[in-house]
């Protein structure tokens, strides 16, 4: 059986990468940040310790719901990583 596969974009760039690790009062995070010129300006944002992973700017960081189930942590560590990531997108 023959798949079809449409490639949507397939881009390479040489991508600044920060790396960084700090512990709040709830919780460890060890994350990379990626800037990119896709994503219309918002950073890939990935937990190492996790593997989760998310796209996004410091107004949607704020959102410590969203963060909370986007990174499946407590509401405490939600909290610390919004704060961290908003300050820091």
């Amino acid at each position: 059986m023959e798949q079809s596969i449409d490639i949507m974009y397939d881009e390479t760039e040489m991508a600044p990468a920060r790396f960084i690790g700090f512990v709040g009062e709830h919780g460890r995070f060890d994350l990379a940040i990626i800037t990119t010129n896709n994503f219309f300006g918002k950073k890939i944002v990935h937990c190492l310790q996790t593997g989760r992973s998310a796209i996004l700017n410091a107004e949607e960081a704020e959102q410590a719901d969203y963060i909370q189930t986007t990174f499946q942590v407590s509401e405490e560590e939600a909290s610390e990583l919004s704060l961290f990531l908003s300050a820091n997108l």
